[in-house]
């Protein structure tokens, strides 16, 4: 059975953002095998690269995001990111990474893909979702960088 891996933001942009070379590299030897997972992202992933000043930039993320499955927010996802605010596993300025979270738990993926180490790919921040979701009877998730995965 292949994982189900939601990519978050990051880990698109990754994929052209030269100014890093390594987590670039990483992130397109990561796309290279990409046929191996059942990749996805969300509304809300397309909606922050829609945000690109570059044109030719925002269309290449479109190019990125034809191959993903195309999550659509709910309500229920809204509302599970909200009980992440509110039990302070995220603060009010990390909306969009407490629903990046609710969007792949509440689709049950096996992993939430990132480079966002501060706020989502650390073990403090994963435990807290974990525990959190076992209070609401949701499903638990990895949350690992590329070259974890």
């Amino acid at each position: 059975m292949r994982l189900r891996v939601y990519l978050d933001t990051s880990v698109l942009s990754a994929y052209f953002d030269e100014r890093v070379p390594e987590r670039q590299a990483v992130t397109r030897d990561f796309w290279d095998e990409a046929h191996a997972f059942d990749l996805s992202t969300s509304d809300l992933a397309r909606e922050e690269l829609a945000q690109t000043q570059d044109t030719v930039l925002r269309a290449r993320f479109g190019h990125l995001l034809d191959g993903l499955a195309i999550i659509s927010v709910t309500d229920e996802m809204k509302q599970v990111a909200r009980h992440y605010v509110d039990a302070g596993v995220f603060t009010t300025r990390m909306w969009n990474d407490a629903l990046h979270v609710a969007c792949a738990v509440i689709t049950r993926q096996d992993v939430l893909l990132s480079w966002n180490f501060r706020h989502l790919v650390n073990r403090r921040r994963r435990a807290a979702i974990n525990d959190l979701g076992v209070a609401f009877g949701l499903p638990s998730i990895e949350i690992l960088a590329p070259p974890e995965l």
